[in-house]
């Protein structure tokens, strides 16, 4: 989270996730669209879960030709007109130098932005001016949560699955340009690598909206703004959650369409793979803080934990797949039986 990124420029960002793969001994490539593939599979035989995160956060992109101190840039991803306010800080990149926005010019959302101190070389993007990281109480605080969380807890879950050596099929897929459009997952989609029997899951932070709460566990996301994600995999989430909150007094979930934005789930489920998705309860979504501030961007830490703890075991639990979304079917036979039996008999 203390690497800046924005749309189409997540090299910080992915070069750290390759760091830590090299250090936990996790294979991993870059794929012909800048995609990071990673993956632990000891059980060949097992099929597929497939855990996505993004690497991108709303930003600008700066679009002039030569160094000056007053730059054109665009900016990318879902910010409301309103928080765009003259002298806002940010920082150009690389080289983190301070700078100011100036004012809107041109085509919808180009701005003016003026450095603060000299420029070694072209910019190349600029991220709002604030703390990568930091951690106040149970809260983690950074300038994009949305999605180096969901990045982090792929990468931690893979590593807890190599550690634990139970036999698992699991890969993590870290997508570019997700906010402006979901680029990265598309390329991916459409490019074959993922086998067609692959369970995706979408691992996301998600506005936080009642009745879901901050600090009142994972959510098993049904659904965005866009789509009901499918039926069969949100189930095996579900029991796999349930199972975990029974045997883990520590662990707590939450089930609820999510419809504050549309996320990567939509994009690999219209490209026909079986999808699901999870999430965590997100403050200040893209940094849109109340009365037109921009801010950091907040979510509970136990929350963070409590997705990983869900995803590897949601690994763990492939082989059980069918046994667990039959757990519904069976019992509704059941009480159809009872039904039957019961109804003739109170007429």
């Amino acid at each position: 989270m203390q690497h800046p990124a924005a749309p189409y420029h997540e090299r910080a960002v992915r070069d750290e996730a390759e760091r830590i793969c090299s250090e936990n001994g996790l294979d991993c490539d870059v794929d012909r669209f800048g995609n990071l593939w990673t993956e632990f599979n000891n059980a060949p035989k097992l099929r597929p879960l497939v855990l996505a995160a993004h690497l991108d956060h709303p930003g600008f992109e700066i679009i002039d030709d030569a160094p000056s101190k007053r730059i054109l840039a665009q900016f990318r991803g879902g910010v409301s007109n309103s928080y765009f306010r003259t002298g806002t800080r940010l920082r150009l990149m690389p080289g983190q130098t301070p700078a100011r926005l100036v004012k809107r010019v041109g085509a919808e959302k180009q701005f003016e932005i003026r450095a603060h101190a000299p420029l070694d070389a072209r910019p190349q993007f600029a991220v709002w001016d604030l703390p990568g990281f930091s951690m106040r109480g149970n809260k983690l605080h950074g300038r994009a949560c949305d999605d180096l969380i969901g990045v982090a807890s792929i990468l931690s879950a893979l590593i807890e699955v190599k550690r634990d050596r139970a036999p698992v099929n699991v890969a993590g897929v870290l997508t570019r340009a997700e906010e402006v459009g979901f680029h990265g997952a598309l390329a991916l989609a459409g490019s074959g690598k993922l086998r067609r029997n692959s369970l995706v899951i979408s691992l996301e932070t998600s506005r936080e909206i009642p009745p879901v709460k901050m600090g009142a566990g994972v959510i098993v996301r049904v659904g965005d703004r866009a789509s009901v994600f499918d039926s069969e995999a949100t189930r095996f989430l579900s029991e796999v959650a349930s199972r975990l909150a029974g045997a883990d007094r520590t662990f707590a979930f939450q089930r609820a369409l999510m419809s504050g934005g549309t996320c990567e789930a939509t994009a690999f489920q219209e490209f026909g793979y079986q999808t699901a998705a999870v999430c965590v309860a997100l403050g200040n979504y893209h940094n849109c803080a109340p009365n037109n501030r921009i801010a950091a961007e907040y979510v509970s830490a136990t929350d963070c934990v409590q997705l990983v703890k869900l995803m590897v075991e949601s690994a763990r639990a492939m082989p059980q797949y069918a046994k667990l979304i039959s757990a519904l079917p069976e019992r509704l036979t059941e009480l159809s039986q009872v039904a039957r039996n019961m109804l003739p008999r109170r007429l």
